[in-house]
């Protein structure tokens, strides 16, 4: 399975496709997926290992992505991460764009800085590539995203 660990729990990676695959995720712990590919839902493969699916179908084509396609995805995490033991795989078709850019977001909404994460992201998964306009535009969600109490240093391993 195509998946790189990018903190204790928080992996980003290609597309499952099969149950081969959806087992593969299951047995390293996943118990949440952010599927940001909109070319296949995870949802009907992902039902019998009782691992929650956010299917936020988001193309690749380079353009701007707004805010409310991050909220969505970040919202869904931060929620699973308040509890223990919870992992979350986000995952695209290939794992390089739009997956990253998804993660990168998370990472921002924790406390991470933003060119911390995103070279820290490179360090784990070579092959990521971060196309500025994804970048610009978790940016600009962070620039609206408000954290509160959270506590991102828990979720920074």
């Amino acid at each position: 399975m195509d998946m790189t660990w990018v903190t204790d729990r928080i992996a980003v990676g290609g597309g499952i496709w099969n149950e081969i695959k959806m087992i593969e995720v299951a047995s390293e712990g996943v118990t949440h997926i952010i599927n940001m590919q909109i070319e296949f839902d995870d949802r009907e493969l992902a039902a019998p290992y009782n691992i929650q699916v956010l299917w936020n179908p988001t193309d690749d084509d380079f353009l701007f992505k707004p805010p409310e396609l991050f909220r969505r995805a970040v919202d869904f995490a931060v929620e699973a991460l308040e509890q223990p033991k919870t992992k979350i795989f986000i995952h695209c078709a290939a794992g390089v764009h739009r997956a990253p850019m998804m993660t990168l977001a998370l990472m921002c909404s924790l406390g991470w800085d933003i060119s911390e994460a995103m070279q820290h992201i490179v360090s784990r998964r070579p092959v990521v590539d971060f196309a500025d306009v994804y970048v610009r535009s978790v940016r600009e969600f962070m620039k609206g995203y408000a954290a509160g109490a959270r506590t991102p240093e828990a979720h920074r391993r």
